[in-house]
């Protein structure tokens, strides 16, 4: 990789995704202040409400719209998608789209 973009890529924050043997997780991280700025998951307050305790593609692409709606709140519309060792299939994929459908760019 060039030195070019991975000096883009460091200016522009970072979706990782995590997956347990029950949960799954959608951090957004700023690699420059080296925090973690928000995240969702099915264990959060706000896919709780909406009475869901699985994890399943289902599941996975609310915990998305969840973390797209979190981004919009704090302007910010492109990200870089960080899935992990998991592959981009199932759940990882559903979190993917239900962030694109709130209108993230990645």
């Amino acid at each position: 990789m060039s030195a070019i973009h991975m000096l883009k890529n460091k200016e522009k924050i970072r979706l990782y995704i995590f997956k347990s043997n029950k949960h799954i997780y959608a951090h957004l991280v700023d690699d420059k202040q080296k925090r973690i700025i928000t995240s969702s998951s099915t264990i959060s307050k706000d896919t709780k409400e909406q009475n869901i305790y699985l994890k399943n593609c289902t599941t996975a692409k609310i915990v998305g719209k969840n973390i797209g709606l979190k981004l919009k709140k704090l302007g910010i519309r492109e990200i870089i998608f960080d899935r992990g060792n998991n592959i981009y299939h199932g759940q990882v994929q559903a979190v993917a789209e239900g962030a694109r459908e709130e209108g993230i760019i990645f």
